[in-house]
């Protein structure tokens, strides 16, 4: 049975899966979504920090700091496990894994470096997520009706649209059919909508 309120997962995989409804779009996305989430953290492992483990392997010195990219990954984390225990688990492992990983990266690079890649990366794939949308979906992105969700539920979504289509997972059964009756229903309301700005 689906939750309510903020953590109704019915409400916004339908509202995401509507802007994201074309299969080549949907495997732009899944490619793009989740290095956009690590660069993100990658440029804010240099925000000041509450606490620094230090340690060092194989006499390089590293550093994981309680700063605003684990807290980002921290809030993402909780949120994914209160929309679906099971897959929202692999999604908070996924999360902190980005934190952990982007940790000895951002140490190895050094802000100077570190920065430039994040740029070039997230241009890249943040254009690449707008010709999936242009080219393939014909459909603005989800980001310009709701900037917050969109940019939280990202890397979810494509987390179970995987799960969905390579093992079959629902987070309970019949969910998959309930959330594709609103994403058709959503989208024949855009259509009309869309249709009558022609006329």
């Amino acid at each position: 049975m689906g939750k309510i309120g903020l953590f109704d997962l019915e409400k916004h995989f339908a509202f995401y899966g509507a802007y994201h409804s074309n299969p080549i779009n949907v495997a732009i996305h899944m490619f793009l979504v989740w290095p956009i989430l690590f660069t993100a953290i990658l440029i804010l492992y240099f925000t000041p920090s509450v606490f620094n483990f230090s340690f060092s392997i194989f006499g390089s010195h590293f550093s994981l700091a309680l700063n605003f990219g684990f807290f980002l990954a921290v809030v993402y984390s909780v949120f994914y496990v209160c929309l679906d225990p099971k897959a929202g688990s692999l999604a908070a492992f996924l999360c902190m894994l980005c934190w952990v990983a982007s940790s000895f990266l951002a140490g190895f690079l050094g802000f100077s470096l570190a920065w430039k890649v994040v740029l070039v990366a997230q241009i890249v794939c943040w254009t690449g997520q707008f010709i999936g949308h242009g080219v393939f979906e014909k459909r603005a992105p989800a980001l310009l009706d709701n900037l917050v969700q969109a940019l939280i539920m990202a890397p979810f979504f494509v987390l179970l649209e995987a799960l969905q289509n390579f093992f079959h997972y629902e987070p309970y059964p019949g969910f998959h059919a309930k959330v594709q009756a609103k994403i058709e229903a959503e989208i024949g309301e855009w259509q009309e909508k869309k249709q009558k700005l022609i006329l």
